[in-house]
């Protein structure tokens, strides 16, 4: 991928990793099991959960957003939290674009999200994915993370 390039997201790129997210997420998001099993939550779908989630990240103080960008075109993101009290850095969030996958961009943006978090002192980068998302599975323990602990997620349905 010679022509990508990551970058800091701005405002304008909102739509882009939106649209990414949808296209994404759907197959490996805790919003879109909870969504399968329970329908729609108070008449909205796990997108405009997620959406939420994705806001926050544009929001929040201590977060940043990297976007892969190939020909102007944005082909993914990165999102972190850098909590400099703890010294852990988080991505809660990675995607790319099916017709961009296997090309490198993940591995560039989690590259340099470590790079970015190393230089603001973080000493631990943490990052999450389901069972069910093979692709993380097998992208994260090649950039260096170790598996430390799973987690089993629950619902009940209080309507």
């Amino acid at each position: 991928m010679s022509s990508l390039t990551v970058r800091p997201a701005t405002n304008l790129d909102i739509d882009a990793v939106m649209a990414i997210t949808t296209e994404s997420f759907g197959p490996v998001s805790f919003e879109k099991n909870i969504e399968d099993r329970y329908g729609l939550i108070n008449g909205k779908t796990w997108v405009t959960r997620k959406s939420r989630h994705l806001e926050s990240d544009f929001e929040h103080p201590e977060g940043v957003i990297l976007v892969a960008e190939e020909s102007g075109v944005v082909i993914g993101y990165i999102t972190l939290r850098l909590d400099k009290a703890t010294g852990i850095g988080r991505i809660p969030n990675l995607a790319v674009q099916a017709d961009s996958r296997n090309r490198g961009a993940g591995k560039q943006l989690i590259d340099k999200a470590l790079e970015i978090m190393k230089s603001q002192g973080m000493e631990i980068a943490r990052i999450e994915t389901l069972a069910q998302n093979e692709v993380g599975q097998y992208l994260y323990p090649q950039q260096g993370f170790e598996e430390v602990a799973r987690q089993i997620y629950y619902c009940c349905d209080l309507r």
